[in-house]
Parts: C-alpha cells; sequence; structure tokens
C-alpha cells in the first residue's frame, strides 16, 4: 500500500477477520481429547491483518482473538482451581498463544507474499506450540498429562494437533498469498512474478502429505482417551488401527514423491 489506511478502515477490516477466524475455529478437521484441534487454519485471518496493517496493529488483533477464544472455552477453566493456574491458562493457552499470530506479517519485505504468509503461518504454529507445552508442562501436569516426564508428555501431545494446524495454515496462507494482492489498498489479484510460486504439483504434494498427517492425527490421538474414566491411556494405542496408519502414511509420501519428481523433471525440460 501506498499510504496507510486510516485506523477507521483498519479497525473494520481487523473486525471481519475475527469474525471469519472464529468461524474456521469452529471447523475442526480433527478434535482431540485433551484440548487442542486442526482447525481450517482458524489463526490465518490474524497472520493476513498483521501482514496487511503492520506487526503492532496485528499484535493487537490477536489479542483480541485469543480473548475471544478463551470466552469460547471458559470450560476448560473448570479443570483448574488455583487463581495462579487460572491465570496461566488464560495467558499460555489463550491470550499469549494467540496474540502471536500477529507477529505472522514479520516476512513482509523478507519473500514474495505468498511465501511471507507460509513462512508467518510456520512462525505463528511454532510460538503457539511452545505457549502450549510450557502450559502442559506446568499447569495441567498431573490433570490432563501425566505428572512423570510431563514436559515429554506435554512437546507429544501439543505436537499431535499443532503440526497438522500449522501445516495446514501454511498451505492455505500461500494459495491465498498467490491469489489476492493484500498490499493494494482495496485487495486485488495478486500477479507473482514468473520466477516466484511453486509448480502445481508441488502444491498437490504438499496437500496430500497435509491430508495425511490430519487422517493419521484423527486416528491414533482420540485413542489415548480411556473411554470410561476420560483419563489420558497410552495403553490405548494399542486399538489404532496400525494398519490403516501405515496405508494412508505410505501412500500419501510415495505420491507426495511421485509429484515432486514429476515437477522437478517439468522443470528441467522447460529450461
Amino acid at each position: 500500500m501506498n499510504k496507510p489506511l486510516s485506523p477507521a478502515r483498519r479497525l473494520v477490516e481487523s473486525a471481519i477477520m475475527l469474525a471469519i477466524g472464529t468461524v474456521l475455529s469452529f471447523l475442526k478437521l480433527v478434535d482431540l481429547p485433551y484440548g487442542g484441534s486442526v482447525t481450517v487454519a482458524s489463526m490465518l485471518p490474524v497472520i493476513i491483518i498483521s501482514y496487511r496493517h503492520g506487526i503492532k496493529w496485528g499484535l493487537v488483533t490477536g489479542a483480541a482473538y485469543g480473548i475471544i477464544q478463551q470466552l469460547l472455552g471458559l470450560n476448560t477453566l473448570s479443570w483448574v482451581t488455583t487463581w495462579q493456574s487460572i491465570v496461566a491458562v488464560i495467558l499460555l493457552d489463550y491470550v499469549i498463544a494467540f496474540t502471536c499470530a500477529g507477529l505472522g506479517g514479520m516476512f513482509r519485505k523478507a519473500a514474495s507474499q505468498p511465501a511471507a504468509l507460509a513462512l508467518g503461518g510456520l512462525l505463528v504454529g511454532i510460538l503457539r506450540y511452545l505457549c502450549h507445552v510450557i502450559s502442559g508442562a506446568t499447569v495441567w501436569a498431573g490433570l490432563s498429562i501425566p505428572t512423570n516426564a510431563a514436559l515429554v508428555y506435554s512437546f507429544g501431545y501439543n505436537a499431535t494437533y499443532m503440526i497438522p494446524e500449522t501445516i495446514v495454515t501454511m498451505i492455505i496462507g500461500y494459495y491465498i498469498g498467490s491469489v489476492l494482492d493484500f498490499t493494494k489498498e482495496n485487495v486485488s489479484r495478486y500477479h507473482a512474478k514468473k520466477e516466484s510460486g511453486l509448480p502445481v504439483l508441488k502444491w498437490i504434494a504438499g496437500l496430500v502429505i497435509s491430508g495425511a498427517l490430519v487422517a493419521v492425527t484423527a486416528l491414533v490421538f482420540p485413542k489415548l482417551q480411556n473411554a470410561e474414566s476420560g483419563a489420558f491411556d497410552i495403553t490405548g494405542l494399542h486399538a489404532v488401527s496400525w494398519g490403516t496408519v501405515g496405508i494412508i502414511s505410505g501412500a500419501a509420501v510415495v505420491l507426495a514423491a511421485v509429484l515432486f519428481v514429476i515437477a522437478a523433471n517439468a522443470k528441467k525440460a522447460a529450461k
């Protein structure tokens, strides 16, 4: 944009994107037993605001989004008892975790728009993951996460939904960034430079891997909750259909590899 938009315009755009992000947070591809889910890139609207209007405005929007998510997830506070743990959950699992989405626009000057949004999604995913890991290893230890080796469990459990969530956000962010130009005063069609952008086949390969990760997450991790007591139960792994997991994973890897090879050969032939 040649000049910053008025505060009123930015406020309206942020409100619209917050509404979109909130709706997307309800579109869950996977919903895990002890909190955490894989959504349809629910953090991306805040990342786009950060990219379009700057990190400071993005952080404010991210904080607002975190508060909205906390209000929608008030039932999680019923699991903790002390005021210190309540404050920690509010900050680590919601306010700080989602405020981090406001940093998603920091790559605007370092890469093309599609790549910048994808990298922003990666950064935001990592930062949010770390917030949930800290929360899991402290507040949730002994509640939804075993006290013994709480940090290890927290790293593992939160990775099960944050890795797919981050990948989905990166892929959709890259695609949206290659279609719409968010640097213009009025959002318009994005015209990429000839040398930038991933080939369509690599795009498809990324979608295949992302879909496989989501499917495997949905097959494995809901089994870690005891059906009767609701407690975390590692022995539930024996109930997982590992044959299906193997078929999905293997097929995704093979198909993605084939697509990457075809794309690489096509690129060489075009030179």
